[in-house]
C-alpha cells in the first residue's frame, strides 16, 4: 500500500460495516420477465447484487410458470449475497383496458411497467429496468440521481439517440415524442409518489388526467401509430409533459446503437459505461461480441470468487477477440466502470475484513 495512503480509524470502519438500513432507505428495483427471459433476468439481478452497497428490494413481475424457478434460483445464491436483497414476485396484471391487448403490446408483458405506480402503492421511488440490462457499477449510483430531480420531475430516462438525424423517432415516428430524438424506457427511474399525485396534460381532454386514467385512452388514440409499444406511450406522455422528465446521460443506458455506427455516447467515453442495455438480443448472438462477453462474464462468475481473477481478467482477454468490431474498438469504455467498481470492492473487503493494521 503506498505510504501516502492512510486507512481510516477502525472505529469508523466497524460502524459503517454494521449499519442496518431501515426499509425506507432500500433501493427498489423492478423487472418484468415473460417467455424465455428467466436466465437474462437472473443475470441482471446478479449484476445488481454483485456491486451494490445498500439493500435492494426486487419486484419481479412474471408469468405463473416462471415464479417457482425465480424463487428457487434466488434462494440458492450464497448467504453473503442473499442478505443484500429481498425479493417479491407478482403476477402480470393490467388494471385498466383489455389485459390481452396490453399483454401483446410490443414484447410479451412489457406494458406491465406502465402500471407499476398503480400496483406498487406502498413504494415511493423505483428503478425499472428491462431484463437485458446489466449494472457495471453499484445500483446505488443511479439511485442517487433521484436527488437531482427538481420540483416537477417525476421520472428519468436516457435519450433514445444522441444524434437526431440518425435516430429512429426523428426519422420514422408517426406520433409525438419527447425532445429531438425521443427517450428509451429500458432504464427508468420513477418517483411513484409524484406520479400518483400528478394530473398529466394530454391530447384527449383539456384538463389533466391521473396516470392510471390516461393509459388506456392514450393507447386507444395512438395504437395504430406506435411501433415500440409502451416506450412510445411514455414518449407521448412526456411530449405533453416535458417538465416532468429528468434526462440522464447515455452512460446509464448504453446500447449497441451507441457504438455500432461509431462511438456516439460522449459520457461513456469519459466516464465508462455505467448500465449496459443489450437490446436487439445481442447477448445471445454474435453480432456484438463485446456485449455478449460482458453478459457471459457476469453470468458465469462464481459468486464467492475473486472479482479481478474470475471476472475482470477473463473479460480483458475476451475483449481482445472483439477489437475487429466497431464496439470492440473501444474496450476501455466498457471496462472503465467495472474496473473502478472492483477496485472499490477490493479495497473495502481488505480494509473491513483484513483490517488496516494487517495491511502491508
Amino acid at each position: 500500500v503506498p505510504s501516502a495512503w492512510h486507512a481510516p480509524p477502525p472505529r469508523f470502519i466497524c460502524r459503517a460495516h454494521l449499519t442496518v438500513l431501515p426499509p425506507e432507505l432500500w433501493i427498489h428495483l423492478a423487472v418484468v420477465a415473460c417467455g424465455n427471459r428467466l436466465e437474462e433476468t437472473l443475470v441482471m439481478l446478479k449484476s445488481a447484487v454483485l456491486f451494490s452497497h445498500r439493500k435492494i428490494q426486487f419486484h419481479i413481475f412474471t408469468e405463473d410458470s416462471l415464479k417457482p424457478e425465480f424463487d428457487k434460483q434466488l434462494r440458492q445464491w450464497p448467504d453473503s449475497y442473499t442478505k443484500k436483497f429481498e425479493h417479491r414476485i407478482y403476477p402480470i396484471t393490467f388494471s385498466v383496458g383489455n389485459p390481452q391487448e396490453w399483454k401483446k403490446l410490443f414484447k410479451p408483458c412489457a406494458a406491465q411497467r406502465l402500471f407499476l405506480p398503480v400496483i406498487l402503492k406502498d413504494v415511493d421511488s423505483l428503478l425499472y429496468v428491462d431484463t437485458d440490462v446489466l449494472f457495471l457499477r453499484p445500483v446505488d449510483d443511479i439511485w442517487k440521481l433521484l436527488r437531482l430531480f427538481n420540483s416537477t420531475q417525476l421520472a428519468a430516462m436516457a435519450p433514445e439517440h444522441e444524434i437526431p438525424k440518425i435516430g429512429w423517432y426523428s426519422r420514422f415516428a408517426r406520433h409525438p415524442f419527447y425532445g429531438s430524438a425521443g427517450v428509451n424506457s429500458g432504464v427508468m427511474l420513477m418517483n411513484l409518489t409524484r406520479i400518483r399525485s400528478t394530473q398529466f396534460k394530454n391530447s384527449m381532454i383539456p384538463t389533466g388526467l391521473a396516470w392510471e386514467d390516461m393509459l388506456y385512452p392514450l393507447y386507444q388514440k395512438y395504437k395504430n401509430a406506435i411501433t415500440w409499444g409502451d416506450q412510445d406511450l411514455l414518449n407521448i406522455i412526456f411530449y405533453f409533459n416535458p417538465e416532468c422528465l429528468y434526462v440522464f446521460p447515455c452512460q446509464w443506458n448504453y446500447r449497441p446503437d451507441h457504438c455500432m455506427y461509431g462511438s456516439n455516447c460522449r459520457e461513456a467515453e469519459h466516464e465508462g459505461v455505467s448500465v449496459l442495455h443489450g437490446n436487439r438480443g445481442v447477448y445471445h448472438d454474435d453480432k456484438q461480441p463485446t456485449f455478449k462477453a460482458l453478459y457471459e462474464a457476469i453470468r458465469d462468475f462464481p459468486f464467492q470468487d475473486n472479482l479481478f481473477q474470475s471476472m475482470y481478467y477473463p473479460l480483458q482477454l475476451k475483449f481482445l477477440e472483439t477489437v475487429h468490431t466497431l464496439c470492440g474498438r473501444i474496450p476501455q469504455v466498457f471496462l472503465k466502470q467495472i474496473e473502478k467498481t472492483m477496485k472499490r470492492a477490493y479495497e473495502k473487503h481488505v480494509i473491513i475484513h483484513v483490517g488496516p493494521n494487517q495491511m502491508h
